[in-house]
């Protein structure tokens, strides 16, 4: 790779509570469709139509746009083996790619690792959210996490300049000395300095940043605007990680999901509509998972917790289109009312990381598994 050609940079956006596959790209063509969700469903009349037979719920126009462009992969029926229907334990095994034993390392905190193995750049890795998502977590890899990119910083409650500078001085100083004295007192002073040093260069980013797209005032929009001037001010993080919240939609899921994935395809949308303005839409790509899926009938209200969910690969590198079979609908091959999964997501994460990022995806995700042609 050329020394002034940018590198690759992933994005990925966790849907928490376990997004509806079923509503979100509606098999609308088909009536057992609508035989098991008889309150709970998209119209057919509705439907953002992307072939005869399945179309994108309507408040997803934006996204419908970008596979208009051939830059939305939708991978069907992701999952793996023995769904678990927990939320917790769930997304442990989507974090570490282990779903086999309980882990701490973070798949993502792997990858970090690989890509900045001296961990020369605290910024390799950033998220926009609060605390640091498992799969993150790796000791030893720096971590930025923030909040809100125009107020980030340490210490950012003192208000007196020189009153603050002297208080980071003494944060300095406090953190330095532990290290060399113990592997928990050196991560711990590490830690500490990485903030430091992190706050210092992404508080830099907002002022670089110039845009004519308007982002909606919504959290994921927002922080889809914040990866967005981090990743313009090209200050080398090549994973950015974020979450949008709300999608357990035992209840009230009629209102509920579409207004979440109308925020979410707005945000995406006008997020490409920010690279684009840049000309820097060409070296991201991004990730959009989910625990798990839902079960296939209605409770009346919304739907409970299944498995076999949906995911998609967004950006300009993507090869476009249906990956992976829909899972069947015909009663005889649910697992237990809920769709089979028939892509194993280690296989989906390993496209990513050998494909998009040049790594060996092995020591990621645990071993060999069946790549997917999106990249």
């Amino acid at each position: 790779m050329p020394a002034n050609e940018k590198k690759p940079s992933l994005i990925v956006i966790q849907l928490i509570g376990a997004n509806d596959p079923l509503n979100t790209v509606v098999p609308y063509s088909n009536g057992l469709y609508y035989d098991y969700r008889p309150i709970v469903n998209i119209p057919a009349e509705d439907v953002l139509p992307i072939d005869d037979d399945f179309g994108f719920t309507p408040h997803m126009g934006p996204i419908k746009d970008l596979w208009d462009r051939g830059n939305v992969a939708l991978v069907n029926g992701i999952g793996y083996t023995a769904p678990v229907r927990s939320h917790f334990r769930s997304m442990d095994i989507w974090h570490t790619a282990e779903p086999e034993k309980i882990a701490t390392e973070g798949w993502l905190g792997r990858v970090i690792r690989d890509l900045d193995p001296k961990a020369e750049n605290v910024l390799t890795g950033v998220n926009f959210g609060r605390g640091l998502p498992r799969a993150l977590a790796l000791p030893g890899v720096p971590v930025a996490s923030v909040g809100n990119l125009a107020s980030y910083g340490v210490l950012t409650g003192i208000s007196d300049q020189e009153r603050r500078t002297e208080a980071l001085d003494i944060f300095a100083r406090m953190y330095a000395p532990v290290s060399g004295t113990g592997p928990v007192m050196d991560y711990l002073g590490q830690t500490g300095l990485n903030a430091l040093q992190g706050a210092d260069i992404l508080k830099t980013a907002p002022g670089k940043y110039r845009s004519t797209v308007e982002y909606g005032d919504n959290p994921i929009s927002q922080n889809l605007k914040g990866i967005a001037q981090v990743l313009l001010a090209d200050l080398g993080t090549r994973i950015f990680y974020t979450q949008q919240s709300g999608f357990d939609t035992h209840a009230n899921q009629v209102p509920t999901q579409p207004m979440l994935l109308g925020e979410l395809s707005q945000g995406i949308g006008d997020f490409y509509a920010d690279l684009r303005e840049h000309n820097a839409s060409d070296n991201v790509l991004m990730f959009v998972f989910t625990e798990f899926g839902r079960r296939v009938k209605d409770n009346g209200s919304g739907t409970d917790h299944g498995s076999g969910g949906m995911s998609m690969a967004i950006g300009d590198p993507v090869k476009g289109g249906m990956h992976g079979e829909y899972p069947s609908l015909k009663e005889e091959d649910l697992l237990e009312g809920d769709l089979c999964f028939n892509i194993d997501f280690r296989g989906v994460y390993g496209t990513m990381v050998e494909r998009w990022l040049g790594l060996d995806a092995k020591p990621v995700v645990g071993g060999s598994f069946e790549q997917l042609g999106f990249l």
